[in-house]
């Protein structure tokens, strides 16, 4: 197994995975994971295809499979510690900085958002890597840049991700 190209996706693995999980040590951790199924797995790689993406694809799945375990666990909420986020002496809302924008975003939209302008990958590759239609592809990256750019100039989180429910009889 020639191991060039595996070692010359991971910076991008690297990069990608801080940027979902918005810290170091589990962005470091989530590579690892990423490269152990990868070298684990070696065999239903299709040479000739794309490698980049099937690592991002792997990556995407181990995260997805990280969610859900830690769903169970309590996670700690953004916002109880948002002054810890903020430089001393400044205003608290001209220190709204990305990483903690995107980490609002639904972590749909943020995969969506970060493999488009942060990994530089089509509509098409986005759509492999997370096994989504095109389209659902282009509607969360809509959504995605709309609402981070509200989350920049200082809009508040939503307070529920799902409309209210109204009953008709």
């Amino acid at each position: 197994m020639n191991t060039a190209p595996i070692v010359a996706c991971i910076p991008a693995l690297r990069r990608y995975a801080r940027a979902l999980t918005g810290d170091a040590w589990a962005a470091d951790d989530l590579v690892q994971d990423t490269l152990e199924r990868a070298c684990a797995k070696w065999s239903l790689w299709r040479a000739g295809s794309d490698l980049r993406a099937w690592l991002f694809t792997i990556m995407h799945n181990v995260w997805v499979n990280q969610l859900r375990r830690a769903g169970a666990r309590t996670l700690l909420d953004i916002d109880d510690v948002a002054h810890d986020l903020q430089a001393p002496g400044a205003e608290p809302d001209l220190m709204i900085d990305l990483q903690r924008c995107l980490l609002q975003l639904p972590s749909e939209q943020r995969a969506v958002l970060l493999l488009a302008a942060l990994e530089d990958f089509s509509y098409q590759e986005i759509a492999k890597v997370l096994d989504i239609p095109a389209g659902t592809v282009m509607s969360r990256l809509s959504r995605a840049r709309a609402r981070l750019a509200e989350l920049m100039e200082g809009g508040q989180p939503p307070a529920s991700t799902r409309p209210a429910l109204r009953r008709l009889k």
